[in-house]
């Protein structure tokens, strides 16, 4: 006959068994919208975000040569300077968004599966102490970076190792156990609130909004990130044009002051 702790111990592990499922659904969710965030700012950052850059490079010649023009002209130094900056920062972003958000393969329903398997099996919040813990979240990081970047003979080499992992051993009196199970319900509770929340920020972010708004377009037959491309492009070229202008202007500028005065215009100027 059971103990009173037993049957306990019995109903808290049916509990923790469904609260586990729900955790490692709500994580492979979440490692899903995260990889389809990432993908999509990748094809906005290629299609897009480059030609913005461009473009502010191209605003901030543009300001230099009008410099050139009225050296003396304070208003148009402080815009030059500002624009530079821009253009800078601009290119910067590009190169860092570049890095952080390469090309992710998109998950196969075999990934999914044993993502699923390891994470409710070996999710940090599952675990109790402090080195346990430790150890559990450096293998969830290297589960969720297997799992973004389709890499399923890692996944199927981490479903292999847990099968002989000491954490299916278990031991202690019944007491013991009824105290790690309740902690682990704990645990796994704070850990889907903490996805919720998660999820709650991603999705009032405006790269969120903007990948709906694309998707909504898509579904309509409209490809928006290519026309916000097509226009952008536009927009260059019309600079370009006004850049090659002033270039013009400025070389035959210099080539009046050289051969009428002999000498350099940057010399010219500050006289």
């Amino acid at each position: 006959m059971q103990t009173p702790e037993e049957i306990e111990l019995e109903r808290k592990r049916r509990l923790l068994e469904r609260i586990s499922e729900r955790l490692a659904d709500r994580e492979e969710e979440m490692a899903d919208l995260r990889g389809e965030l990432e993908r999509f700012k990748a094809r906005y950052t290629m299609d897009v975000a480059r030609l913005y850059a461009e473009f502010d490079e191209i605003e901030a010649l543009i300001a230099e040569e009008e410099y050139k023009l009225v050296p003396d002209d304070e208003e148009i130094k402080r815009r030059a300077e500002e624009l530079r900056r821009r253009a800078e920062e601009s290119a910067a972003r590009l190169a860092e968004d570049a890095e952080r958000t390469a090309e992710r393969a998109e998950p196969t329903i075999e990934a999914k599966k044993a993502y699923h398997q390891l994470a409710r099996a070996i999710h940090p919040d599952l675990a109790v102490g402090a080195d346990e813990k430790e150890r559990r979240h450096a293998l969830m990081a290297e589960l969720n970076q297997a799992y973004s970047s389709g890499d399923q003979t890692r996944l199927d080499a981490m479903v292999a190792g847990l099968r002989v992992s000491p954490d299916v051993i278990t031991g202690d009196s019944v007491g013991d156990h009824l105290i790690r199970v309740i902690r682990q319900i704990y645990q796994a509770r704070h850990r889907i609130e903490v996805l919720r929340s998660e999820r709650s920020d991603i999705e009032s972010s405006e790269l969120f909004e903007l990948k709906l708004k694309y998707e909504s377009e898509m579904a309509e037959g409209r490809d928006m990130l290519a026309q916000m491309a097509a226009r952008t492009s536009v927009h260059i070229k019309k600079s370009e044009r006004r850049l090659q202008h002033l270039r013009n202007v400025n070389l035959a500028a210099e080539q009046h002051v050289k051969e009428t005065y002999g000498m350099d215009i940057d010399e010219f100027r500050k006289t």
